[in-house]
Parts: structure tokens; C-alpha cells; sequence
């Protein structure tokens, strides 16, 4: 498949089976592909543009599973669903343009404070809470900038989704949890159109592990669905750190070159 060894093969399927696994949970399946894609030797630009082929189809078999069991009313999303997806297809327009230095400095400790966030704050559960903005103004504001930073940069757009979803729109965890999927299957697939036109995409690879993708998600929705915010919660907080020190452990990461380690 695409020259790949059938071990690799093997390997990508599986990736890709726990990269849905855990993002229908927490988010952060593209910190376990991608790397995977990148050591089987896919150049980083046909990575990231087949991740965005294959992750769709976690985030949708996930939203699926949510919706069947009555976690998110797909016809009211759609909207905010619409929103990600321009939001997404403008930051994959603009990719080029973007300092990525800047984002790849601030993301993980970003994502650091936002690990802190869920960890420490008290009460975080399933039960909804008083929202601080509308459903109406989160649309139109919170869902198209992340959307725009997931198709400019990526890392973690699961994780900034979960917490506007939480700390803004007033949401429990699993109702977070089920609506990020919606929303981030949106910002993906508007920065895939993006990418699909310029050819990086490789089709076989992305479709194999797309297969691999639904059935992890499949699985692990349904185990959130189960446990809840006892299963989402400390998932997300190691899914964010995870994602933090795999972005600041590469030797090219800006904060590295700049302090000269």
C-alpha cells in the first residue's frame, strides 16, 4: 500500500485503531499518528495532510455513537459544525503565511494550563453548569478560531474545543466530550479539502487507517459514555501533558533552539 512494508501496514492500522481510542475520549489522536506516519517514512506534509483524511473518520464514527445515545442533537450543530469547517479551511489557506514558530512556542504550555485546568478544578463532572456566553455567540466566536488554529497548526484543537465547551458554554464533561467530536470532524474536514487539492493526501493510507479509526472510536465512546467524567477527565489531562512534552521534546521545537538546548 502506497510502497509501505505490510509491517508498517500493520502498524498504521493499529495506530490508528488506539489514535481513535483515545481521541472519542480525550482528543489527541494526532499525537499518536502522526509520529507513527513519520516513522514509517511519510514526508511530514503528506502526514499531516492523510492525518486529516483518517482522523474524520474517528470524529465521525464517535459523533455517531454520541448522538445515538441522545449526547448531542447533530441537526442543532450543525451550524457550529459549518462555522469549524471555514474556520478550518481559511487556517489551512493561511498555513503558509503563519509564523508556525509562534504557535509551536506557545501550544505547549497552552496545553499545559489547560491540563492544570481539569486537574485542579473542583467539581468537574457530567452535570451541566450555567453557561457565560450564548450557544449563539460560542458559534460565531470560540468554534471558528479553533477551527482556524486547526487548520493552520492542529496540536490539541480537541483539547481548546473541551475547554470552551466546559469553562464558556457551560457544558459537563461527557456532553463536552461529544460535541467537540462534531465540531472538530468540521475544522478537519474543511483544512482536508484544503490539503486534497494540493495532492498530499495519499488515499490509500489515509482510508486503511480511517477503517482503524472508526472502530477505535466506536470502542471508546462508548466507554466514555459508560464511566463518564471519571474516564474523560484524567484521560484529557494526560492526553494534553502527553501532547506538550512530545511538541517541547523535539530538538526543533523554537523554545529548545532559542534557550540552545
Amino acid at each position: 500500500m502506497n510502497d509501505l512494508a505490510f509491517h508498517l501496514v500493520l502498524v498504521l492500522l493499529f495506530a490508528s485503531f488506539f489514535a481513535g481510542f483515545v481521541d472519542s475520549i480525550a482528543g489527541g489522536g494526532g499525537l499518536i499518528t502522526i509520529p507513527v506516519m513519520l516513522i514509517a517514512g511519510i514526508p511530514p506534509l503528506e502526514a499531516l495532510a492523510t492525518n486529516k483524511l483518517q482522523s474524520q473518520f474517528g470524529s465521525a464514527s464517535a459523533t455517531i455513537a454520541y448522538a445515538r445515545r441522545g449526547h448531542v442533537n447533530l441537526k442543532s450543530q450543525l451550524p457550529m459544525a459549518g462555522m469549524s469547517l471555514i474556520g478550518g479551511a481559511i487556517g489551512a489557506t493561511l498555513a503558509s503565511l503563519v509564523p508556525a514558530a509562534w504557535l509551536a512556542a506557545a501550544i505547549p504550555f497552552l496545553l499545559i494550563a489547560i491540563a492544570v485546568f481539569f486537574a485542579l478544578k473542583p467539581n468537574l463532572n457530567d452535570i451541566d453548569s450555567h453557561g457565560r456566553i450564548t450557544p449563539f455567540v460560542f458559534g460565531l466566536t470560540i468554534v471558528p478560531i479553533v477551527g482556524l488554529y486547526d487548520g493552520i497548526f492542529g496540536p490539541g484543537a480537541g483539547s481548546f474545543y473541551m475547554l470552551g465547551f466546559v469553562l464558556l458554554a457551560g457544558f459537563g464533561m461527557l456532553k463536552a466530550t461529544a460535541h467537540t467530536k462534531l465540531i472538530n470532524l468540521g475544522s478537519n474536514f474543511g483544512s482536508f479539502l484544503v490539503f486534497a487539492a494540493t495532492g498530499a493526501v495519499l488515499w490509500k493510507i489515509g482510508l486503511m487507517m480511517g477503517v482503524g479509526q472508526f472502530l477505535g472510536a466506536q470502542v471508546g465512546s462508548r466507554l466514555a459514555m459508560k464511566n463518564g467524567a471519571k474516564l474523560i477527565k484524567p484521560l484529557l489531562v494526560i492526553s494534553c501533558l502527553a501532547l506538550a512534552l512530545k511538541l517541547i521534546a523535539d530538538p526543533s521545537h523554537p523554545v529548545r533552539v532559542w534557550l540552545g538546548f
